[in-house]
């Protein structure tokens, strides 16, 4: 028989429900107030009447009916039934009925209605709580205020195979072991005080009567309060994500591998770099044999003569012996081996539980097993377009769980791309190393020092066209601790494409020292990638993929102090500047026609940079491939650049493996830069007025700033400088003087003026009262010059902070 609830979100709760009571006619002796509220009937409407008479419609008589005999019957009823309202209208109610016996033997019925739609309602949200505990696939744990376990669902009994009213009443995270449980019990005991819930924390689920297996948990935990706001207790949902965590690691050692492996086209280095990727994320030992041919450079033939060489090979821990067979000496296996067979058929071998007799002295299948403990075996063909190249053996001894399927396949995944890197070093000529070398001499080696900008850099050579490209970039300090990004492209391939590269890197090194402005500085060489197409058609070469018909540049100039930036391109992709806040946009600049067209002007744009900014500045060739558009590849480009706090190196590498396939098929620069403000504790700016008396006023100026700044033993000579330069200006220029020091690598002196007139260094004669300044500016600093604005000039030098010049 169905009783009626008390509950506060029960539709037939005593103070929800619409009550009646019916005598054993039919007739209706009572009704409440919630009656009148839901069926518009007042109590004297139906109180003396059939219930049938004033509620059911006649069509619903038979269901009626049907209930009240099942009602009769069983003593109690449930279910929906459509009741008249008073305004006439059906209404569709759920009804809760059972009979009321009196000590006078009367008969009567109370029936509880609520309308169909906050039953069913109710029913549902009993279900989902019913399915919760028994069918649902996520685990669900409930823990009272003392930190013990009051419920758990069936999914907790699946993953840790203890019955569910195994756990009532444990302390939280009993099973576990301590190191887990500690950490599951702060988790409760935060969620519990705070009241603020954890969504998706991954937890080691370690159970203490299966240490070895590895158990990861992902947890949503969140309080437990009644309606006057009192704790009852922690809830947590509970999914096991062991697989996916596997596969998460096996993803990040692939992203690893991709920019560990392959780094050189050297065998050896190739092969120890694979080693050591595997170790210990996968194996705790791994070797690496090559055929020897291989280690040659030569192709080795399909017999497979020769033996192994073994060029990697890694343990873990610094006590725990390697694979025997030195790194460098060579190494056979017997016909029985896993290894000769891996090597005779192509395919991979997998032991996940050795066979007692492994280290038998019959069998000799043990002898190049790192050591007696091991339990597991993996052995991978190096095998790249069609040929086997060697061999890579992963073993385990110390973590007690067997290789499984997955980790052979990414070994698999890991040698694969191991043995390409083999194979593309084996193939490489003397001649094409050589000329490889060439255009890296040509690229800069090493980022200068520089305090503007942080900078990662990229440049990836195509394997899939023949000859060298001419693709470059620079970054270039100049005056007043600004800095010059580059990047261009030398139209065609081979040789002289390279050599234009090296002709045209150099020619913006010598412009930058000019402190020329980005636009001035495309405009020259411009005419320099003329005079060289020029010089090429007068000496007949005119070779199809050497030619030189133009080039492509983009050229920034980024200055710390003001945080501005000022770019022009000439036909170059346009740099993506990502913001902060993980913004990224393409920086809309004008395009400018390429080097080499002659006679067109550039046009130069200044923005303003926000620090820890990022400046992506490339080649077409990374977002140019063939496989993929243009704007998918860009769309790409500017998702691989949305976390500008990341460790700039991950960043950069992030845009080549999103964007650079294996093979590409063109030539790939890459430049990104991380912007930086100076302090402005460390830049001090005066402006003097045009008269003898500022030379005076920068001295003392100077001394002051360099004690504050703790720079006493420079302030002698760059009061003197300072004093030289605004004097200069009071005699030759025009305007009012700014002196500015800038205290970063080194010590800046500027003094800026509005005249465009060059100061010249001259050696004055013995009877001149004048002309020594500028000679003396020079002999005591390690570098100074002279850049133009569109406002004038500015003269500048720089010294060193410590020590002192000759």
């Amino acid at each position: 028989m169905t009783e009626l609830s008390e509950g506060h979100d029960d539709p037939f709760a005593l103070h929800l429900a619409a009550l009646a009571v019916l005598d054993d006619r039919g007739v209706v002796v009572g009704w409440n107030r919630r009656a009148q509220e839901l069926l518009g009937r007042l109590d004297a409407e139906v109180i003396g009447r059939r219930a049938y008479e004033v509620l059911v419609d006649p069509g619903d008589l038979p269901a009626v009916r049907e209930a009240a005999e099942k009602c009769r019957r069983a003593g109690g009823w449930s279910g929906v039934l459509r009741v008249r309202h008073g305004d006439g209208r059906l209404v569709e109610m759920g009804i809760r009925a059972r009979a009321l016996s009196r000590d006078d033997r009367v008969r009567e019925w109370i029936l509880a209605t609520a309308p169909a739609v906050d039953v069913l309602e109710w029913q549902r949200d009993r279900a989902v709580l019913d399915g919760l505990y028994r069918r649902c696939p996520i685990g669900l744990v409930v823990h009272g205020p003392d930190l013990r376990i009051l419920r758990v669902n069936r999914a907790i009994e699946r993953f840790s195979g203890v019955p569910a009213a195994g756990f009532k009443g444990l302390p939280t995270g009993y099973f576990l072991l301590p190191d887990d449980a500690r950490k599951a019990v702060d988790r409760v005991r935060q969620v519990m005080e705070t009241g603020k819930p954890l969504v998706y924390s991954e937890q080691l689920a370690r159970l203490e009567w299966d240490p070895t297996r590895e158990r990861v948990a992902m947890v949503s935990s969140f309080r437990l309060e009644d309606p006057s706001g009192r704790i009852l207790g922690v809830a947590e949902m509970i999914e096991d994500i062991t697989e996916r965590h596997r596969a998460q690691r096996r993803l990040a050692l692939l992203d690893q591998a991709g920019s560990r492996i392959g780094t050189t086209l050297d065998v050896a280095e190739t092969a120890r770099e694979l080693a050591e990727v595997m170790v210990p994320h996968l194996a705790d030992h791994a070797s690496v044999d090559v055929l020897q041919p291989v280690t040659r450079g030569e192709e080795p033939t399909r017999a497979l003569a020769g033996p192994l060489v073994r060029l990697g090979a890694c343990s873990v821990g610094a006590q725990q012996p390697g694979p025997p067979h030195p790194q460098g000496e060579p190494v056979e296996f017997g016909p029985d081996t896993p290894q000769a067979s891996c090597l005779a058929e192509g395919r991979p071998v997998l032991e996940p539980i050795l066979p007692p007799d492994w280290f038998s002295p019959e069998g000799h299948q043990g002898a190049h097993a790192p050591d007696v403990g091991v339990h597991s075996l993996i052995v991978v063909p190096l095998a790249a377009r069609g040929m086997v190249l060697g061999v890579l053996t992963l073993w385990r001894s110390r973590r007690p769980d067997p290789f499984e399927a997955d980790d052979l396949t990414l070994a698999q995944e890991l040698a694969s791309r191991a043995a390409v890197a083999i194979d593309n070093a084996r193939r490489f000529t003397q001649q094409q190393q050589t000329a490889f070398t060439l255009q890296s001499s040509l690229l800069p080696r090493a980022v200068p020092d520089q305090s503007a900008v942080e900078v990662a850099l990229r440049y990836l050579p195509s394997s899939a066209a023949p000859g060298l490209g001419g693709d470059w970039f620079d970054v270039i300090p100049l005056s007043g601790a600004r800095v010059a990004l580059v990047v261009g492209d030398v139209v065609g391939r081979g040789i002289h494409a390279a050599a234009t590269m090296g002709r045209l890197r150099t020619a913006v090194h010598t412009l930058a020292s000019l402190d020329l402005e980005p636009d001035e500085v495309l405009s020259r060489l411009d005419d320099l990638v003329n005079l060289l197409a020029a010089e090429q058609e007068a000496a007949g070469e005119r070779p199809v993929g050497e030619q030189v018909v133009g080039a492509t540049c983009l050229y920034a100039v980024y200055d710390p102090v003001s945080g501005r930036c000022s770019v022009a391109r000439a036909g170059h992709p346009p740099p993506v500047v990502t913001a902060p806040d993980g913004q990224v946009t393409p920086l809309d600049l004008p395009a400018g026609p390429p080097l080499g067209l002659g006679g067109l002007p550039f046009e130069a744009r200044e923005i303003e940079l926000a620090e820890g900014s990022l400046l992506c500045l490339y080649t077409n060739g990374l977002i140019g491939e063939r496989h993929i558009a243009a704007d998918t590849a860009l769309n790409k480009l500017r998702a691989a650049l949305t976390r500008p706090t990341d460790a700039l190196e991950r960043t950069c590498q992030a845009v080549v493996d999103s964007l650079v396939p294996s093979r590409p098929s063109d030539d790939v620069a890459l430049l990104i830069a991380r912007t930086r403000i100076l302090p402005p504790d460390d830049v001090a700016s005066w402006r003097l007025p045009l008269e003898p008396a500022s030379a005076a006023r920068a001295r003392e100026l100077t001394t002051a700033k360099l004690t504050e700044w703790g720079l006493q033993h420079l302030a002698f000579t760059t009061e003197l400088i300072a004093s030289e330069l605004v004097t200069n200006v009071y005699r030759y220029a025009s305007g009012p003087a700014t002196l500015r020091l800038i205290r970063e690598r080194s010590l800046v002196c500027e003094v800026s003026d509005t005249s465009h007139t060059s100061p010249h260094l001259r050696r004055a004669r013995i009877t001149d009262e004048g002309g020594r300044g500028l000679f003396l500016v020079a002999q005591m600093t390690e570098r100074w010059g002279t850049r133009y604005t569109r406002e004038g000039k500015t003269v500048w030098t720089e010294q060193p902070l410590t020590g002192t010049l000759p």
